[in-house]
């Protein structure tokens, strides 16, 4: 982010420049000073301030200030900090978060709203058809499908969850026009997986990825969720993609909750709610 808008100043008015600088002197305290300091200290008016954010590509100065203290603040630039066998519980817990703190700064600074706006509104438009929504994944990923069928199952919608690669093949086989099908990868190269995704496509079923940039399975969809976060091979490297892709289903669910409106969801909730505390021991 740094690099960017030093690369961006020769572009900018030099008003918009001496806000640039100054960000840059010190982005941590960029980041924590209130507008009316950050346009005394770069001798500019305040909406100059705000107009540098813009400039560089960010929707204003509270943006700017998010996602640069995510970029700079204490911990979070490790990615892939190495655990090793000598590491005392307290550095294995720093590390991890660090890993895990860092992965999800980074996908929100890189991911695409409106991939994630294209998502929604094919979700939706299954749901206001009563098709069927499904959601497919092996091993780790199959973790976080069955975890989406029951978010989405929550919101009323009609969801099923396969992790076996000859449930996927056949489920596919099945789907059709109108129906939805969400394929979460961290490798995007599992064949099961692929081959699931082909078939949905062909059978005219709606496909949305959740995989790796560039994987096989990242064109195989009709629209593509990027999920970047390569995974070591050792024996100490912690599924950080896994809560990535949690994430990205949380996203997608509480981006549909809030279209369907709570005068709808609402009640069914409160239900649900109701029936499973009264089947609770006291």
């Amino acid at each position: 982010m740094l690099d960017r808008i030093k690369a961006s100043l020769s572009s900018l008015a030099p008003a918009e420049q001496r806000v640039g600088k100054l960000c840059l002197a010190d982005p941590r305290a960029f980041a924590k000073l209130p507008v009316t300091e950050l346009a005394d200290r770069a001798h500019v008016s305040k909406p100059t301030v705000v107009r540098f954010c813009r400039s560089v590509g960010y929707d204003g100065l509270s943006d700017f200030k998010l996602k640069l203290a995510g970029t700079v603040n204490e911990g979070v630039p490790f990615i892939h900090r190495s655990v090793d066998a000598d590491d005392k519980t307290g550095d294995v817990m720093v590390k991890v978060i660090d890993n895990t703190v860092a992965a999800f700064l980074r996908y929100r600074n890189d991911a695409s709203s409106v991939a994630i706006e294209k998502a929604v509104a094919a979700l939706l438009a299954a749901y206001a058809a009563g098709k069927q929504i499904q959601f497919f994944g092996v091993g780790n990923s199959g973790i976080v499908a069955q975890d989406a069928q029951h978010k989405f199952f929550r919101l009323g919608m009609n969801t099923t969850a396969y992790s076996d690669g000859h449930m996927q093949v056949m489920s596919a086989s099945i789907l059709g026009a109108g129906d939805c099908v969400v394929v979460i990868s961290n490798s995007g190269r599992t064949r099961d997986l692929m081959d699931a995704c082909d078939i949905a496509r062909k059978n005219g079923a709606t496909t949305i990825v959740i995989t790796a940039s560039g994987s096989p399975l990242a064109s195989a969809g009709h629209i593509h969720l990027s999920a970047d976060h390569p995974e070591g091979f050792d024996k100490y490297s912690p599924m950080v993609s896994r809560l990535l892709h949690l994430m990205i289903i949380d996203i997608l669910a509480t981006c549909v909750a809030l279209r369907i409106g709570g005068g709808k969801l609402q009640p069914l909730l409160s239900e649900m709610k109701h029936n499973l505390r009264n089947k609770r021991y006291t």
